[in-house]
């Protein structure tokens, strides 16, 4: 029993001997970042960025894999089946980790149990807008024109589940007000249509909005930020006339669970000091982005606040997608 007992305490000592020198090891081969969703936009920008800087460092191949479908489930499920290793991480946004967890009945993951946070990457404002004839030129006057037509005024969506679509609903259910959801299949048609006037608002990425409002084509009522952006540094924020309000799309990088802590410590504070590099920030600028990185508890933090308040907004606009 004795010898049992000491091989067992042998065992526990060398355990975490063994997770920090997997640490020390790592990184050791090529590390792969899912994004899913197809290359190009913000979330796929922003992760070729991180893989180069850390291949730089660390003189190891850093693949990014684009593995679309099903809102981000597909790319994320992969990731969270992978070997918890830190070699196959996954950058996740807001759909795949905090929305379709309320939106799908039938999930493949879950976005908590599942991984591991590293760290939050970019954040992309949203911002309301809407085609040049609505006669409303700030947020107040938009919510008295839906309050004296209810229902008549149009919004378009990327689509069913989106969070410019439930973004809509948030500010229809803080301002009280009833404006119709039109669904497209994309950003393409739904900002052709706004700029056809076939529809008159849309909650859409600023990056997108930004052109047509210098243009003259669309007019930007407010942001979903909670503090205004550089790019537009007049336009106020739907916060400031509803507290709390918070409709941003966010990416990070995620690790399978189960993944030892120190190396998920060591790819953290890497991806922390790579979204420090001044040309990183500009660059991600450029896209429309803010950098973050967070530190693991500050990330874990945010991914359940933003899971329970999409969770509610799910629900009281009767999204679902099968």
């Amino acid at each position: 029993m004795k010898l049992l007992q000491h091989l067992a305490a042998g065992l526990l000592v060398c355990l975490p001997l063994a997770a920090i020198a997997q640490a020390t090891d790592f990184p050791n081969k090529a590390i792969r970042i899912v994004v899913p969703f197809p290359p190009g936009g913000a979330t796929d920008a922003a992760a070729r960025l991180v893989a180069t800087r850390m291949s730089e460092k660390w003189g190891q191949p850093v693949l990014v894999d684009n593995r679309a479908g099903a809102g981000g489930n597909v790319g994320s499920d992969i990731v969270a089946k992978s070997a918890p290793d830190g070699y196959t991480l996954v950058m996740g946004v807001t759909g795949s980790h905090a929305i379709n967890t309320s939106l799908y009945s039938k999930m493949p993951y879950d976005p908590v149990a599942d991984f591991v946070p590293i760290s939050q990457v970019a954040v992309v404002p949203n911002v309301v807008v809407v085609h040049a004839s609505v006669p409303a030129r700030n947020l107040a006057e938009l919510v008295a024109l839906a309050k004296r037509e209810p229902g008549k005024l149009n919004y378009a969506s990327l689509g069913n589940g989106t969070a410019a679509h439930l973004g809509m609903e948030m500010l229809k259910s803080a301002a009280d007000i009833d404006i119709t959801h039109v669904p497209y299949k994309g950003s393409a048609p739904a900002v052709s249509d706004l700029l056809a006037g076939q529809v008159q608002v849309m909650m859409d990425g600023l990056p997108s909005a930004l052109p047509h409002v210098k243009a003259g084509k669309l007019r930007a009522i407010a942001l979903t930020s909670l503090h205004r952006s550089p790019a537009l540094p007049d336009l106020p924020t739907i916060a400031e006339s509803y507290p709390g309000f918070y409709a941003d799309a966010w990416s990070g990088l995620f690790a399978p669970k189960g993944t030892p802590q120190p190396v998920v410590s060591k790819l953290s504070t890497e991806v922390q000091r790579i979204l420090r590099l001044p040309d990183v920030r500009e660059k991600l600028a450029a896209l429309g982005a803010e950098p973050v990185g967070s530190t693991q508890a500050e990330f874990s933090a945010h991914l359940k606040r933003e899971i329970d308040k999409w969770a509610k907004v799910v629900k009281s606009s009767g999204a679902k997608v099968d």
